[in-house]
């Protein structure tokens, strides 16, 4: 008798069917009910018509859930795609781009243009502008483009305290002061008459001038006497900092008191107060496109927020002194340095690391002629930082050095010694005691700082700003390893047509005070009509009182720089024509 233990092992063996089994759904029953009300019972068969009516019954159902589905989903369905998917990866992919072409048809204005311009042209450039800026790259060349000594130069006073900041979100500017002023300015259109009227009659009177000014919408302020107060939404420290959303929702400050302070763009109501900060908060920062905000304190620390869902996400840590300034662009990472630990920090938010770049090096091989070599000391504190792309960025410094650095160097790739010159050297008699003082004992003369920074994203073109009197506008050279001098924004008055006078001394002739912070945004559609460049100009530094310019108006100075006439630019890349005499 043969058992299982007994049996041969190829009878042990399960025989794999030949054709793989399907599940086996769970059937409703089919019950026929008579006049009655009896039933037969559960049939075990049921017609073939029934079973493919289901089949199909159940093939639209998927369709339909299919179709459904959002666009998010889609690459989770391309991993799976099965043979029974009637659409390809190529056609989802020009599905895709049809879509995309759409909603970039959708944001284009199309008054006054022909639909074969915008097809041509608008999108064209579009497209390849959003690929150039995902990428990280310059892909815009507008030094040649940009008339950098022929502008509109206009002064609008605060009646306040020293002005520490300045951000903007055009057409609205906004800026802070020491005595815990927010101001909002509404910044005024370019004057009509520059572009061809459409009637041919001339007019009887002459327009009125156009009002050049900006128009100071709203303020709020402050009170140093509610420290205490809990609750209490302003500020009650000294404001030294502010930056606003590009999509004109939100506007924050930051300053001694250690708050964050959200506001409501419309009508600066306060909305949130946060103070996870520990010291006095130095620098504030939108991500480029989005509400991520940057936020940069004497606490040493660096911190993100969200504020679409008003809500502290993480700190960074590393810098070994205050951090001073910040920026950031398009991707998840942003730049810091940190003072008198002469570090900048590029901080990969997402990948949780930091790229650490050393200063305190100098350039004394090229020497400006006329300068003592003893004015071009070592770096003590970095102050100021800017990004140009996610590769680039620029760094100034308290010995008036401006540092051009990559994120491939740990070294900068140049710099730059007195970009904005040195102060009047001191006579013998006010430094030394004696009757006949030695030149050894007769310190030289000391650099100016380089108190305000600010690029043009993704060009090659940026400013920088100290006590000297002018704005000054530099240009990256083409292979990125060096940039020169672009001209000055603030000139001596000799082009009177340029300016505009309403018996302010600050409307000609060098500006009087420290500029303390630069903003800029495009005038026209995609900046065809030039840039207009907002400075902080203020009697005192926007971190302490070491030196105090009692000539000086607070306020903001406005440039209108626009573009050259007869250079149309091509694509992106660059490339320029000359369409009509230079």
């Amino acid at each position: 008798m043969s058992s299982f233990f007994t049996a041969p092992g190829a009878q042990k063996k399960r025989k794999r069917p030949s054709a793989p089994e399907h599940p086996k759904k769970r059937a409703t029953p089919i019950s026929t009910s008579k006049p009655n009300g009896k039933s037969k019972g559960p049939t075990t068969t049921a017609k073939r018509g029934d079973r493919d009516e289901s089949a199909s019954d159940s093939d639209s159902d998927d369709d339909e859930s299919f179709e459904g589905v959002s666009d998010k989903g889609d690459d989770v369905d391309d991993r799976s795609e099965s043979d029974e998917e009637e659409e390809t990866a190529a056609e989802r992919r020009l599905r895709l781009a049809e879509r995309y072409l759409e909603n970039v048809k959708e944001t284009v204005d199309e008054a006054g243009f022909d639909a074969a311009d915008i097809d041509r042209d608008l999108i064209a450039e579009r497209l390849k502008e959003d690929v150039a800026e995902g990428k990280g790259r310059i892909y815009r060349q507008l030094a040649a483009e940009l008339d950098i000594g022929s502008g509109i130069r206009i002064f609008s006073r605060c009646q306040s305290k020293s002005v520490t900041a300045v951000a903007s979100s055009a057409p609205f500017v906004y800026t802070v002061t020491k005595d815990l002023y927010l101001h909002k300015w509404r910044m005024q259109d370019l004057p009509q008459h520059q572009f061809p009227q459409s009637t041919k009659r001339k007019p009887k009177k002459p327009q009125a001038p156009p009002r050049r000014k900006p128009v100071l919408e709203q303020w709020i302020k402050g009170d140093f006497k509610k420290s205490r107060e809990r609750g209490y939404m302003r500020h009650t420290g000294q404001i030294l900092a502010v930056a606003a959303s590009s999509d004109g929702k939100f506007v924050v400050t930051g300053g001694q008191d250690r708050k964050l302070i959200i506001y409501d763009a419309p009508t600066l109501k306060p909305l949130k107060v946060l103070t996870h900060h520990r010291d006095a908060i130095t620098g504030l920062v939108f991500r480029r496109g989005t509400n991520q905000l940057y936020s940069c304190a004497r606490d040493r620390t660096v911190k993100v927020w969200s504020l679409d869902e008003m809500a502290y996400i993480e700190t960074l840590f590393g810098h070994q002194d205050v951090v001073v300034d910040i920026d950031a662009l398009a991707q998840e990472r942003c730049v810091s340095v940190g003072a008198r630990d002469r570090t900048a920090r590029l901080w990969k938010v997402m990948e949780e690391t930091q790229l650490v770049f050393r200063g305190g090096a100098t350039d004394k091989k090229s020497v400006p002629p006329g300068i003592d070599p003893r004015s071009l000391s070592n770096e003590g504190s970095m102050d100021r930082i800017a990004m140009i792309d996610d590769d680039l960025f620029v760094t100034g410094s308290d010995n008036g050095a401006l540092c051009l650095w990559s994120v491939q160097k740990k070294k900068p790739v140049y710099i730059e010694p007195l970009a904005h010159g040195h102060d009047p050297a001191m006579l013998p008699s006010e430094v030394s005691a004696s009757k006949n003082p030695k030149e050894e004992e007769v310190p030289p003369p000391s650099a100016r700082w380089v108190t305000a920074l600010k690029t043009i994203p993704y060009s090659d073109v940026f400013f920088s700003g100290s006590w000297d009197g002018y704005i000054r506008a530099w240009r990256l050279s083409d292979d990125k390893r060096s940039f020169e001098s672009l001209g000055v924004l603030s000139n001596d008055g000799s082009n009177n047509g340029s300016l505009v006078s309403n018996g302010d001394a600050q409307q000609t002739g060098p500006i009087q005070g420290v500029i303390n912070d630069i903003t800029l945004f495009e005038r026209g559609d995609r900046g065809k009509d030039g840039v207009c460049v907002v400075a902080a100009v203020a009697q005192e530094h926007r971190l302490g009182r070491w030196r105090t310019w009692n000539k000086a108006r607070n306020g903001c100075l406005i440039f209108e720089v626009p573009r050259m006439k007869g250079i149309t630019t091509n694509g992106v890349d660059g490339s320029s024509e000359n369409s009509g005499d230079e």
